[in-house]
């Protein structure tokens, strides 16, 4: 198991980022817009934007436990959009190598 820690930024408010494009699974992750942004984030799927996906103001985080129903999901299924140019998350994962 390796942990990732990383920040993804949206340079193009509107346009869906994928977190990573590696093919490691998560078993747990923790996501948090920074405290810095200007705009609301969304954390989704490839179809994320400003009315599909999981909305964070600056400094909100959300926390999901795959591992606790027996599951992972791959990395590259997660996305994030922002509402401003330039906004940004951190995350933190724990995959599988």
């Amino acid at each position: 198991m390796i942990n990732g820690v990383n920040q993804t930024n949206v340079p193009s408010a509107g346009t869906a980022v994928q977190l990573s494009n590696t093919a490691n699974r998560v078993s747990w992750i923790k996501v948090k817009a920074r405290a810095g942004n200007s705009g609301l984030v969304f954390l989704g799927r490839s179809d994320v934007s400003s009315t599909v996906g999981y909305e964070l103001s600056a400094g909100n985080e959300i926390e999901i436990d795959y591992a606790a129903s027996g599951g992972t999901v791959p990395i590259s299924d997660f996305y994030v959009d922002a509402a401003t140019n330039n906004d940004k998350i951190c995350w933190w994962a724990k995959m599988d190598g």
